[in-house]
């Protein structure tokens, strides 16, 4: 970052949902001596007040911070002397957020995705490039010790050059059903799964691999929610939301905000500001994104990659196998081995996935299979926190004190990164409507 290193930088928060709690406990706790956290931006100023009181509770004494309306984001940013802006919004406003705050002089750091489609990622990166100032994109899946270590066998030549991929992610039925809960249900705001959740994967081939897509082919549609296929199985169920509606108890896709302090907290409680329903029925009608993904990439390698997404697993995790010019490496990680289906959102957290779900929890293997030689588990200590420890490792990039010294893996992700996971699940949702294969460069050159 290009601010005063003198004195704690002066950060901002724009998007209070669950997912700022991340950055509003980093800000305030392990880099406090480096942060000063000095303005929350969101359309509910009840949010914005739900994560004072948490801040209050963690540290007594400590004075609000003050909050300011969407639409008072550029006041904030000048009367709070604001250096960098975290923005944590609804995806199809990031890049409104962004390049305002580029255009103000202050860095960024951004949630995945970076935004939603080509004009607004052209728009951030032509801010970006005007500026001069940083973007930083929060890829917590390259600061994964597994992941990490996976980059590291390619990268010494352990399978040799890599002529093929194939990722398998898998949503299970609590986490996948959320996406068609929530505001991600509409591809208008997310992108849909492959822009939303995908471009972590597709990131993640870029940096593993040191490559960039060309050519995509893509095959995708709404196969389990929505109401159809709702009604088809017999899963439909007749209520809108599930809150206040006895249509909804018994139901193991429902979530019930009012089992979760958390979920409470910020969404119950904040409806009566914005009208916002956390909750709503995932075999009700308006789902416009896919839950069954198909994708073909072509890289400048010359390298390509199957990938598959499917959003209504009995399990969650993922599979990812490299096949080289001397050997194979795989990677099986098992975030969770079943659903129960008995399980209410209860507890500190907005979603129970991953290593949240205790003994519905699997295990992490990575093998390296090269030519001629037996098998060999490739032994890596997981950290502790979110994503594997991720989490904290993308935090004290993010926010620690930054040295000379690069990092040999380059985990830190830009605007131009940003740009590269994203225009694969672009043209992925161009060619689901063509039926053609897409060339990037005609979507996004970067």
């Amino acid at each position: 970052m290009t601010a005063d290193t003198a004195r704690p930088r002066r950060c901002a928060v724009v998007g209070l949902g669950a997912r700022a709690q991340l950055f509003t406990q980093a800000l305030t706790g392990p880099h406090a001596d480096r942060t000063a956290l000095v303005g929350f931006c969101d359309v509910n100023t009840h949010r914005m007040a739900v994560h004072n009181d948490w801040l209050a509770a963690d540290r007594p004494g400590r004075e609000p911070v003050p909050a300011y309306a969407a639409e008072d984001f550029d006041e904030m940013l000048r009367r709070e002397r604001v250096d960098l802006v975290v923005v944590c919004s609804v995806d199809r406003t990031h890049d409104d957020y962004i390049v305002r705050a580029l255009e103000a002089g202050c860095d960024v750091v951004t949630e995945k995705p970076m935004t939603t489609d080509a004009d607004k990622a052209r728009r951030i990166l032509d801010a970006q490039r005007r500026t001069g100032r940083e973007v930083r994109v929060a890829f917590n899946y390259r600061y994964n010790p597994v992941h990490s270590a996976v980059r590291e066998a390619i990268a010494a030549g352990e399978i040799g050059e890599v002529g093929s991929v194939h990722f398998e992610w898998l949503l299970d039925l609590r986490h996948g059903a959320d996406y068609f809960r929530r505001w991600h249900r509409d591809k208008a705001n997310s992108g849909g799964l492959m822009v939303h959740k995908a471009t972590h994967h597709f990131d993640l081939v870029n940096w593993w691999l040191g490559t960039e897509p060309e050519t995509v082919y893509a095959q995708g549609g709404l196969f389990f929610y929505g109401d159809t296929a709702g009604r088809r199985r017999g899963h439909a169920r007749p209520y809108t939301r599930a809150h206040g509606s006895a249509a909804a108890d018994g139901d193991p896709f429902a979530v019930h905000l009012a089992d979760s302090p958390v979920l409470s907290a910020l969404y119950l409680d904040a409806e009566r500001e914005d009208g916002y329903h956390r909750d709503q029925n995932v075999f009700g009608p308006g789902v416009t994104i896919e839950d069954d993904m198909a994708v073909l990439v072509r890289y400048a390698s010359a390298a390509t990659l199957t990938y598959h997404l499917t959003a209504y697993a009995p399990w969650e995790g993922y599979r990812v196998c490299f096949n080289g010019s001397e050997g194979r490496l795989e990677l099986l990680v098992e975030e969770t081995t079943w659903v129960r289906p008995d399980v209410r959102a209860e507890g500190s957290g907005p979603v129970m996935h991953g290593s949240a779900v205790g003994e519905d929890a699997g295990r992490t293997e990575l093998l390296l299979r090269r030519f001629w030689e037996r098998p060999r588990e490739v032994k890596v200590a997981t950290g502790e926190g979110g994503h594997g420890g991720g989490d904290i490792r993308m935090l004290a990039d993010l926010f620690g004190e930054r040295t000379d010294a690069p990092d040999a893996l380059g985990r830190a992700a830009d605007a131009t990164d940003g740009a590269r996971s994203l225009v694969t699940g672009l043209a992925a949702n161009r060619s689901f409507e063509t039926g053609l294969p897409v060339r990037v460069r005609d979507l996004l050159d970067v």
